[in-house]
């Protein structure tokens, strides 16, 4: 009778123990709900939610070193670009790595399916309580009470102890998406007939004033080598009429028939019903098509699969490229969010796939935001200036907006975005430009940002008052959303003529953007006010409202070793 108990008693414990008991180690954690959102409930037990598991990279170190190497016009290796395959030999997980984290999922019964060829990435799909208790976490449904979005997140999670230095980061865990994304300001209806005004204008900048400010040639590009990709996100969906009614009037010199092409992924889609036209998808396409003369340019189109919006969406993009084997050799990014809303881990990962990408010879280039020092969106309530992430890699090209001053001259937009990281140091190749600007502002707004930080943005192009089409009809828009695009393209436009020559793409831009600042017509008056001050000022050299200035093409293409 007595052995029965025990016996009976030892199926007992062994059926309330929890299996596979590691030692768990906080991993990441935030100390409050992120601003504008709240808690509303626990997540549904036996909901499923869907894990992105990244990996730590066999040598990050060394592929930071050769971008640097293949992308500083100094280095013997400038240009030298790395194949699909060399690229990922530094970003695969060692074989330690795969055991180790294989081991601890198939003890919890989990499998994983890879998203990046080189491994780096593991997915996974599991019952909200197997998360919770694998991660010692506890997902609850968050929500955003101005937008009604909903989230399901947790403000902790742990891993095993023997995985640090293995997993680099989780997701989605304690990063919470933008709620609203960001759009250009619509601000007025345009009801002009002048289709190819060259003069500039503040009641309205065209293609011709654009090539007409910085020497774009209009000519067009014979090269097809050079491709351009624009990204879109948060239901933003670019219109092939629209492009065509754009192009008749204000391109009428491009043949009737161009047209961009189409990538999806996350589940995107590009619909070409009526009223389904996005103001951003539309305007970043118009200006790419419209600037860069007979690139062949294609819309990639991230769906709400990736569960963020336009934050992960920017991951998953850059981790989709990779996954190309000749990927375009320039994105333009027109979405950001305030640095503060994506973990450090996660910002890396992104940041470290931007530089796998950049070594591959693809230059990224991200708006740099709406809201001045106040961050990605105007009007936000601060107290310290507000950095904009991804913006804040330092393996990225940030845009800022420049606005008209007269027809011929141009002043910083006190819209754009501009500062300091609070999570990257200041990069090597804009060192000496930032002290010399931080010597010109002395002590003002001591204590409200990062003087060690990675400053931003790098260049500006005009990004306010620009014509575009909607759904048929002309309107005008604001933002740095208008302004990467631009840049965007004069990059692949001097990409057409590089290829053309024999020689290798930009790449990664910013050494040779830094190292060349007499190509940038030089912003010296605005500046970009938030948090309740006037923001930083537009300096003569680098400054945080319009970094090294807009874009003079003949100079740039001179500095490219263009004859």
């Amino acid at each position: 009778m007595v052995s029965k108990l025990l016996v009976l008693s030892a199926l007992c414990s062994l059926a309330v123990a929890k299996p596979h008991t590691r030692n768990l180690a906080v991993h990441e954690a935030v100390a409050t709900t992120p601003r504008g959102y709240v808690r509303t409930a626990p997540a549904t037990s036996d909901s499923n939610i869907k894990l992105r598991i990244a990996l730590a990279p066999k040598d990050i170190d060394g592929l930071i070193t050769t971008l640097y190497d293949v992308s500083d016009p100094k280095s013997t290796l400038y240009g030298a670009h790395l194949t699909k395959e060399e690229a990922e030999a530094f970003v695969s997980p060692t074989s330690e790595t795969v055991e180790k984290v294989n081991e601890w999922l198939k003890e919890n019964g989990v499998t994983a399916t890879p998203l990046t060829d080189a491994g780096d990435w593991l997915s996974v799909q599991i019952p909200i309580s197997k998360a919770n208790e694998m991660l010692n976490a506890d997902f609850s449904v968050f929500t955003h009470p101005t937008t009604n979005k909903q989230v399901v997140r947790t403000l902790t999670y742990s891993i095993p102890d023997t995985l640090k230095g293995h997993i680099d980061v989780i997701h989605p865990t304690i990063t919470f998406p933008n709620p609203r994304g960001r759009h250009p300001v619509v601000h007025s209806v345009s009801t002009s007939n002048d289709t190819r005004r060259a003069t500039c204008s503040s009641s309205g900048i065209t293609p011709a004033c654009v090539q007409s400010l910085y020497g774009v040639p209009a000519t067009i590009a014979k090269n097809s080598k050079s491709r351009l990709a624009v990204s879109g996100f948060i239901e933003q969906f670019a219109q092939q009429k629209d492009l065509t009614t754009f192009l008749q009037k204000f391109r009428p010199d491009l043949p009737s028939t161009t047209a961009f092409t189409l990538q999806t992924l996350d589940g995107g889609q590009n619909p070409q019903g009526n009223n389904q036209a996005g103001v951003e998808a539309n305007l970043d396409i118009q200006y790419t098509v419209g600037i860069a003369s007979g690139i062949p340019t294609t819309f990639i189109s991230v769906g709400a699969n990736n569960q963020d919006g336009d934050l992960v969406g920017s991951l998953d993009m850059i981790n989709f490229l990779l996954n190309e084997s000749n990927p375009p050799q320039v994105l333009t990014t027109s979405y950001d969010v305030d640095e503060p809303a994506v973990s450090r881990a996660l910002t890396n990962t992104l940041c470290n796939a931007c530089a796998q990408l950049g070594a591959r010879g693809v230059s990224i280039l991200f708006a740099s935001g709406d809201g001045g020092v106040g961050g990605s969106e105007p009007g936000e309530s601060c107290t310290t200036f507000i950095p904009t992430s991804p913006n804040n890699c330092p393996f990225v090209t940030n845009v800022g907006a420049t606005q008209l001053s007269g027809t011929s001259s141009e002043t910083s937009a006190g819209l754009s975005s501009g500062g300091f990281s609070n999570y990257f140091g200041i990069p090597y190749y804009q060192a000496s430009a930032v002290q010399s600007f931080l010597k010109t502002l002395g002590s003002t707004d001591s204590g409200k940002f990062n003087r060690s930080g990675r400053a931003i943005p790098d260049v500006a192009a005009i990004g306010t008052n620009l014509e575009i089409v909607v759904n048929g009809r002309t309107e005008l828009v604001n933002g740095t959303s208008c302004s990467s695009p631009i840049f965007a393209s004069i990059v692949a436009l001097l990409n057409d003529e590089l290829l053309a020559a024999g020689k290798s793409p930009l790449g990664f831009l910013n050494p040779f953007l830094y190292a060349n600042p007499g190509a940038f017509n030089d912003i010296t008056t605005g500046s970009n006010p938030g948090c309740n001050t006037s923001g930083f000022p537009a300096v003569k050299g680098w400054d945080p409202v319009t970094g090294l200035g807009t874009p003079n093409f003949a100079r740039l293409r001179k500095a490219a070793g263009l004859s």
